[in-house]
C-alpha cells in the first residue's frame, strides 16, 4: 500500500491557468500538464535560486521530493515549449499558504493560545 501524499505548500493563486503559442486555437493543440506544486518548485529553483534543500523545506516536503517534482515540471515546460503545445497549469496535493496563521506545517495541529508555533517556521 503506498504512502499517502503529503500536500505541498504554495503561496498564492495564478494570474493564468493555460499558456499556449500565439495564433493558434487551444482546440487545435495537444496540451501537457504542470502540477501547482510543480509550478511552485520551478518558482523556487529556478526564479528565486533556492538550493533544493531550502526550497524542499519550503514547501514542506523532502529533498529528493522537490528533486523529483521539479525534474518532471521541467520536462513538461520543455515539452510545450519545443512541441508547440499548451501548457495547462492546476492540480495536485497542495495547500494554499497565505500568512503565517494556521496550523503548523510539521505536526499540523492549530496554533498556540497567543503565540506561534515551536516548530520553524519558512520565510516566505
Amino acid at each position: 500500500m503506498p504512502r499517502p501524499t503529503v500536500p505541498r505548500r504554495i503561496p498564492r493563486d495564478l494570474a493564468a491557468e493555460v499558456f499556449k503559442p500565439q495564433g493558434v486555437a487551444l482546440a487545435d493543440l495537444e496540451t501537457v500538464e504542470l502540477t501547482l506544486d510543480g509550478l511552485e518548485s520551478l518558482r523556487l529553483a529556478d526564479l528565486e535560486g533556492l538550493y533544493q534543500e531550502e526550497a524542499a523545506r519550503r514547501m514542506g516536503i523532502s529533498r529528493a521530493t522537490f528533486a523529483r517534482i521539479v525534474a518532471e515540471a521541467r520536462r513538461a515546460v520543455a515539452e510545450a515549449l519545443l512541441e508547440g503545445k499548451a501548457l495547462v497549469v492546476g492540480g495536485g496535493s497542495v495547500v494554499r499558504r497565505g500568512g503565517r496563521g494556521g496550523p503548523c506545517p510539521v505536526h499540523g495541529h492549530g496554533r498556540r493560545r497567543g503565540r506561534g508555533c515551536r516548530c520553524p517556521q519558512p520565510v516566505s
